[in-house]
């Protein structure tokens, strides 16, 4: 069997088009909604997550069972279904169509395949199984999730932060590099996992230095955000 080709998918605005109103269906969505898509639920019951969902306008439901050429204005199909004929015959319209399908469980009825992702903020790891096991791909993301805390999110936003001033000033991508590689093997992560921002920022503006750039710690503080600031002002009140 072929490998996956592992890619991030962009569907902000787009429509995507989910059948089935079950609780998987539900997930599905959630997830879809969350990174911006028009999402179109076609089903003739919902359950109480989509039910809500509804309510507050986060999605479209067209309460019917689905028929051959309902899809036509989908960028993405998602199915969550157990009905063999349904399966088929929305496998059949998304290939005459040429769109991207998933039916939850199928996977020789996919042309993709969702994996069991961890979020922290900007950094986002997948773990997939290529659909040998979803349910130990579940599990490998729950090991990963405690080696990668939620400190990462704020992390990465510093990180980005004093990226940009090393591009501004110019800095090569070498000693970019090499700054990335302090800044990895330095105590900040830990910083920020305790809640002391003061103390990370410090440590981010002692490491730009070490590379010829002066930025305040106060300028620091700005960069990250009102969310740092409060974190500081909580941790050192």
């Amino acid at each position: 069997m072929p490998k996956y080709y592992p890619v991030m998918l962009d569907v902000r605005q787009r429509s995507v088009i989910v059948v089935g109103g079950n609780t998987v269906a539900a997930e599905k969505t959630q997830a879809l909604v969350s990174c911006g898509a028009h999402v179109t639920v076609i089903a003739p019951e919902l359950c109480t997550p989509l039910q809500e969902m509804a309510e507050r306008s986060e999605i479209v439901w067209r309460q019917k069972v689905y028929e051959r050429g309902d899809l036509a204005t989908a960028f993405v199909v998602v199915a969550a279904t157990n009905d063999s004929q349904q399966i088929e015959d929305i496998w059949q319209e998304t290939q005459e169509r040429g769109q991207q399908v998933n039916i939850v469980d199928v996977p020789a009825r996919c042309t993709f395949i969702v994996p069991s992702i961890l979020r922290r903020g900007q950094l986002t790891i997948a773990v997939s199984t290529e659909g040998a096991s979803p349910s130990l791909a579940k599990r490998i993301r729950q090991q990963l999730e405690q080696q990668f805390p939620p400190a990462y999110e704020h992390y990465l936003q510093l990180a980005a932060v004093v990226r940009v001033y090393l591009r501004q000033h110019q800095v090569s991508y070498d000693e970019r590099d090499r700054f990335f590689g302090d800044y990895f093997a330095s105590e900040i992560l830990q910083l920020l996992a305790q809640g002391a921002f003061g103390q990370a920022i410090s440590q981010a503006a002692a490491l730009l230095r070490a590379y010829g750039i002066t930025v305040p710690e106060s300028t620091l503080f700005e960069d990250m955000g009102f969310l740092a600031h409060s974190a500081v002002t909580s941790t050192s009140a």
